[in-house]
């Protein structure tokens, strides 16, 4: 399983990942919120880049970069129609996976997402936003808490 390396801005190579649990990897590919978003709006249905990038609001090499980590970890593919890439997710569970984290978030009363070290990036407002909006995998699942307290901290943070 590869694992994207966000400061090269690519997966790093298999041998730097075998020391790295199957278990910490699959966590890893799923830290970055904007390959959360990705992975929820494939949970609706196939999509190809340019429907991502308008629907998401991100440029074109974002989300290429982040369908390729999801494509080497196993968790997304695509089919060719033509010159059209069509991705989808290739474990439908993942988002079971997603459902019972947000549970957890709820039964924690958030405390991981809002983990002054590891949840809002040592407290910035970029990590309140991050917190806020990371889990929004489908619709129906209460994240209003998340956002409120997400929106404390962000103006706690700008102050």
């Amino acid at each position: 399983m590869a694992i994207n390396d966000d400061d090269a801005g690519r997966c790093v190579s298999a041998d730097i990942a075998a020391g790295i649990s199957p278990a910490a990897a699959l966590f890893h590919s799923l830290a970055d919120e904007n390959r959360l978003r990705i992975v929820a709006r494939l949970a609706r249905g196939e999509a190809r880049v340019v429907d991502l990038v308008g629907e998401l609001g991100l440029a074109q090499s974002t989300v290429s970069k982040h369908l390729a980590c999801l494509r080497d970890c196993g968790l997304v593919d695509y089919r060719a129609e033509g010159r059209q890439s069509f991705y989808s997710l290739t474990r439908p569970e993942l988002m079971d996976l997603l459902a019972s984290a947000e549970h957890l978030l709820a039964a924690t009363g958030h405390a991981v997402a809002l983990c002054p070290v590891h949840g809002t990036r040592h407290g910035t407002a970029h990590g309140a936003a991050d917190a806020r909006g990371a889990l929004r995998a489908e619709p129906g699942h209460d994240l209003e808490h998340l956002g409120r307290r997400a929106g404390e901290i962000e103006g706690k943070a700008l102050s």
